[in-house]
Parts: C-alpha cells; sequence; structure tokens
C-alpha cells in the first residue's frame, strides 16, 4: 500500500475520512505493562529513546495491541538540549533536570552539531518503518522552541514557566537568539527524521498555554513558522501538525501564522470553535485523558460529542493531551472501537 493511501496521510492532505483515524498521544508508556517491563529493562530513560531495540519495542507495543493509525516515534522533546550538551537526565519523581542556561552561553549553541548525536533516533525510525504494517502511519516530532527552552531556561520543569517569561523580559535579544537557534536545530532533526521514513511530524509547544497574545506571537508563533519554513523549503512533501497546548482563542489565526498542516487541540477547546477551526482545514484531538481513566459513559460521551461535532470534516481523532499512566488499557481499546465504530 503506498504512503498516500495512509488514513492519517490522508486527513493531512484535507480529506475527510470516516470513521476518523485515531491515535493517542503518549501511547506508548506506563499505561501499557509491556511498556513497563521494557522501560525496566532499558536502565534509564534517555538510554530508553537512544536504544533503537528498546524504542522500536515500545513503539511497536501499542500498534499490536490496539492497531492505531499511526505509530509515533518514542523519544522525548528534551533530545536537542541533550544533544547541546545541557546535561539532561530524568529523575524518578522529579521529571526532567539540566544545567540551566545563562545569556552568555547561548550564542555558542549555534555552531553546536545534533545529528550526530541523535543518529541512534534516525535509526529507530528506519526501522519503525520497516517493522510496520504498511497501512500505519509513522510520525516523528520534535519539542516547539518555547517549550525546549522554558527547560533550558529553568534547568526543570514549572507550573507558569516564570523563570523563562523573566528571562525572556529582561534578556530579549540573547532569548530571541535562542529561540531562532532552537528553530533551526529542529528543522534540522524533522528533516532527518522524515528521510529516515516519518511520513509526517508533530511540533509540540506543550507550554505555549502560559503566553499573552504578543508574547504567543513571538515565542510560540514565529518560531514554529520559522521550523515549518525551513522543513518544507529542503522536503515540499512533509505533512506537519503543530500542537499548542492551552492556547485557546489565540488559534484562531495559528494556522495561517505557523502554516501547519494540521492543528491538535487540548480538551479545554470548545467543540463549536474546533469546528470552526476545522473549516479551514485538518485537526486533531481532543478528549480529556482524564475521560479514558474514568472509562464507562464519560468515555463514551465525549467521544461522542467529538465525533458529532467534528467527524464530517477532516479529523485526526486523539486525546486533548498525552494519555495518563492511571488509564485502563481496556478503556483504551474501548475508545478505539468507539471512533471505528463511528458512521456519517
Amino acid at each position: 500500500m503506498a504512503s498516500g493511501t495512509r488514513k492519517i496521510v490522508e486527513v493531512l492532505n484535507g480529506k475527510t475520512v470516516t470513521p476518523p483515524p485515531v491515535w493517542l498521544m503518549r501511547q506508548a508508556g506506563r499505561y501499557l505493562p509491556e511498556y513497563r517491563e521494557t522501560r525496566a529493562k532499558a536502565g534509564s530513560f534517555l538510554d530508553l529513546c537512544y536504544s533503537p531495540d528498546h524504542a522500536v519495542e515500545v513503539t511497536l507495543q501499542p500498534i499490536r495491541r490496539y492497531g492505531f493509525d499511526a505509530a509515533i516515534l518514542f523519544s522525548d522533546i528534551l533530545v536537542i538540549p541533550d544533544a547541546l550538551k545541557r546535561q539532561v537526565r530524568f529523575d524518578e519523581g522529579h521529571g526532567p533536570r539540566m544545567q540551566p542556561l545563562g545569556s552568555a552561553e547561548i550564542p555558542a549553541l549555534a555552531a553546536m552539531p545534533v545529528l550526530d548525536h541523535l543518529e541512534p533516533v534516525m535509526e529507530t525510525v528506519r526501522r519503525l518503518r520497516t517493522a510496520l504494517p504498511d497501512e500505519t502511519t509513522l510520525l516523528g516530532f520534535c519539542g516547539a522552541p518555547w517549550t525546549v527552552a522554558t527547560y533550558m531556561i529553568a534547568g526543570h520543569g514549572t507550573p507558569d514557566q516564570a523563570p523563562t517569561r523573566l528571562f525572556a523580559y529582561k534578556e530579549p535579544k540573547a532569548f530571541a537568539t535562542l529561540l531562532d537557534i532552537l528553530a533551526e536545530k529542529s528543522a534540522e532533526y524533522l528533516v532527518a527524521q522524515i528521510d529516515a521514513g516519518a511520513d509526517a511530524v508533530q511540533i509540540f509547544d506543550s507550554w505555549a498555554g502560559v503566553l499573552g497574545e504578543n508574547e504567543f506571537a513571538a515565542y510560540a508563533v514565529k518560531p514554529v513558522r520559522r521550523i515549518i519554513d525551513l522543513v518544507k523549503a529542503r522536503r515540499p512533501q512533509a505533512k506537519i501538525i503543530a500542537f499548542a497546548k492551552g492556547a485557546g482563542m489565540l488559534l484562531k489565526d495559528y494556522r495561517q501564522g505557523t502554516g501547519a498542516d494540521a492543528i491538535g487541540l487540548d480538551w479545554t477547546v470548545p467543540l463549536s470553535f474546533a469546528a470552526d477551526l476545522q473549516k479551514e482545514g485538518p485537526i486533531q484531538g481532543n478528549l480529556d485523558p482524564q475521560r479514558v481513566v474514568a472509562g464507562g459513559e464519560a468515555l463514551r460521551d465525549g467521544i461522542d460529542a467529538i465525533l458529532q461535532a467534528l467527524g464530517n470534516g477532516p479529523l485526526i481523532f486523539n486525546l486533548g493531551h498525552g494519555i495518563t499512566p492511571q488509564a485502563d488499557p481496556a478503556n483504551v481499546a474501548a475508545l478505539v472501537e468507539r471512533v471505528r465504530g463511528f458512521s456519517r
């Protein structure tokens, strides 16, 4: 089967597919016992990301179990700062940690190569394209510059990204330089993933929701536009999903502003607003992950509402953020079955 007949690629080309294709953010993760077993074998989380054997295995696990329409490369958005020698580590119970970045250190990042360090990721992509069923879309990804920068500046995650917002206000030129460097490194990384076999890629801006209107334009829209322009200049056929979590009404001009082929929606986006966004092109989302934990009527009602509101246009069914470790694998199976039972 040619890649053009992969259902998610069809939606990214603007087609309405019924029932809509489905995959879930973090579909390879701690809610699956087979993932936990592989994770224990791998050692550290970064060892799991950089081991093609283990990364291929955990990427394939949810495909074997549920037959999702897409597999997303198992990796992490912080492999870029790791490649930039920021000493990334993941502390159990505390999340990512790295050496905080000072303004004087930013210019030197521009000259640092990243692809040699990330070659194990490309090997994972190459193996996945061979191992996956022909009809399954392979998605690559990266973090958006704003979100990646929040970890680099603070050295860890924070609730409202106040350290990075303050840095951007006090050191605007240095921060703009950092975003530019991250955009260029990320574009290079995405092109390499596409060349290795990814059918499409997603840009995750997980912390876009803490930004005001002007900051959203400068820190979220502009750098993502830079990535997309750079990728499409080199690979015009590339299909790109942009996901700005928490952006709310600022999503109104996000597709046009970034040049993304599809936009991901979190669960707070009203379905009436989502339907307006869908008139301009494909959308992805946006079930509340807690409904998958709850199961039963809450899960069925949430799925049905999305399908009724958005199922008559170009839609990739997904969650509004990643699946949580508390989710019951049986509820995920029920989700896939209900989405696949939809008819117009």
